[in-house]
């Protein structure tokens, strides 16, 4: 009887293990898109609900507020706004997940420069919030991910979105655990590029260009992470927020995103 009941216990136990290893790979959630460019693994979400659309998120976690707040939610790119979206920018083959790198089409960096008009300032790709009363002891292009790390978890209290599209830490974090960036990587414009496509993709670029999303909502979803565009009245998502306010109008915007994607 002892016998039989640890041989039940055993089979029992290669069952649980077989399904937790399922749900483990089913929690990737790998999403293919067609166009070659955006082969790459869908995004985990972090916990919490992104920000509805009806008001602007409680918590304006780009400026002039600690990266986080009790019991608020975070905005600014730190939780998808589509899990199941693909990732930009690196392909799949060969077995390896992020290689070989791939060309972003031209409608990707003209977005992205309209994105870092709004948001970095002549500083560009070394731009560093401005409520950062406690900068990094070097230029963001010249630090490894291990080193702004280590420079957010020194200096509590304070902003910290940092680059050419002003990361905050919960977003720069998600990213780069998503994407396999090791610590050690320098926070280059070429990587600073790649996170950004990912962010970009999540708005719903792939289905936009697919006619499967309206401008509006697209824009929209790029205002959801982006603080320094307008949503259609012409204020910052988080207008009101520790400061926050459109750094473009919503014609500008308008006209631009027609520009960049005339069709």
């Amino acid at each position: 009887m002892p016998l039989r009941m640890s041989a039940l216990a055993l089979i029992l136990t290669f069952l649980a293990l077989l399904l937790c290893t399922a749900a483990a790979v089913s929690a990737q959630g790998y999403s293919l898109v067609g166009s070659q460019f955006f082969l790459q693994k869908a995004s985990a979400p972090m916990p919490g609900p992104a920000p509805s659309a009806a008001a602007p998120a409680p918590q304006a976690v780009a400026s002039l507020l600690p990266d986080t707040l009790p019991g608020t939610e975070q905005g600014r790119g730190a939780v998808s706004l589509n899990p199941g979206a693909a990732s930009l920018f690196r392909g799949r083959s060969g077995g390896g997940l992020f290689a070989p790198i791939l060309r972003a089409p031209p409608s990707v960096k003209r977005l992205l420069d309209l994105i870092a008009s709004a948001e970095a300032g002549k500083a560009q790709y070394d731009a560093v919030q401005y409520g950062a009363t406690r900068k990094p002891p070097k230029k963001p292009t010249s630090m490894t991910i291990a080193e702004i790390n280590t420079w957010i978890d020194a200096t509590p209290g304070q902003p910290h979105a940092i680059g050419r599209y002003q990361f905050i830490p919960a977003t720069l974090r998600r990213l780069v655990r998503h994407q396999g960036v090791k610590p050690q990587a320098r926070f280059t414009p070429e990587l600073q590029d790649q996170l950004a496509h990912q962010l970009i993709e999540e708005a719903g670029y792939s289905a936009f260009l697919a006619s499967e999303m309206p401008r509006k909502t697209f824009m929209l979803n790029l205002a959801k992470i982006w603080a320094g565009l307008p949503v259609s009245s012409g204020k910052s998502y988080y207008e009101g927020y520790a400061g926050n306010s459109a750094s473009l109008t919503w014609a500008h915007f308008k006209a631009e995103m027609q520009r960049i994607f005339p069709t």
